[in-house]
């Protein structure tokens, strides 16, 4: 059985300015930067990983760096783990697509909500999902993974593993919080245990 442990990516530019970053290729802040290399130092310090992937996206990579170069391995690059594509949204201040008529703040009525111009409902991107954790169940290893990725990506995540979708957490992990998960198979109810370090407790951004 795998170990899994999800990390949303540290504080990136576009946290900080309240933008809605989508697919969009936003580097880490300073001090993101910085929470990143904090959490890789001390989450090693507790726990080996055979395994890291990552999103592409560059703030995903930037804080899947320190874990690479203090393991001396390269990261697996996956597309399936990208954030979601808020379509004519992406780019905007999170104050701003508030006030947009067709867009959802009902974070409770994503599931089949499309965003304008292409985007992607939550049904969509749990299709996108799915086959990464397909992947997962084929390599039948106990290896532990080291999984980076984005904060509504991360929603839809959390909501196969605990095997409630169409439903979902509202809740948002926080930017460097870490899951861990002993993976047992899609179609299962799994418990998911919160890991904090460094100041990741306190770092959550949200629209």
């Amino acid at each position: 059985m795998a170990t899994l442990f999800f990390m949303r990516h540290a504080e990136s530019e576009a946290n900080r300015n309240r933008i809605l970053a989508s697919q969009t290729e936003v580097p880490l802040t300073p001090e993101g930067k910085t929470a990143a290399e904090k959490v890789a130092e001390d989450f090693l310090n507790d726990f080996h990983i055979d395994v890291i992937v990552s999103s592409p996206l560059t703030r995903a990579r930037q804080t899947a760096m320190p874990f690479e170069k203090i393991l001396g391995v390269d990261a697996e690059i996956d597309p399936a783990l990208s954030e979601q594509y808020f379509g004519r949204f992406t780019g905007m201040a999170y104050d701003v697509v508030k006030q947009e008529p067709s867009y959802e703040r009902d974070v409770a009525k994503r599931w089949n909500w499309i965003p304008e111009g292409g985007g992607e409902s939550y049904r969509m991107l749990a299709k996108r999902i799915t086959p990464f954790f397909k992947k997962i169940e084929e390599l039948d290893c106990e290896s532990n993974i080291l999984i980076v990725s984005h904060a509504v990506t991360l929603r839809i995540i959390k909501g196969l593993l605990e095997d409630t979708l169409p439903l979902y957490p509202e809740k948002i992990a926080n930017n460097g919080e870490i899951w861990q998960v002993e993976f047992k198979g899609l179609g299962q109810k799994h418990k998911i245990k919160s890991l904090f370090y460094g100041n990741s407790a306190a770092m959550v951004h949200k629209p």
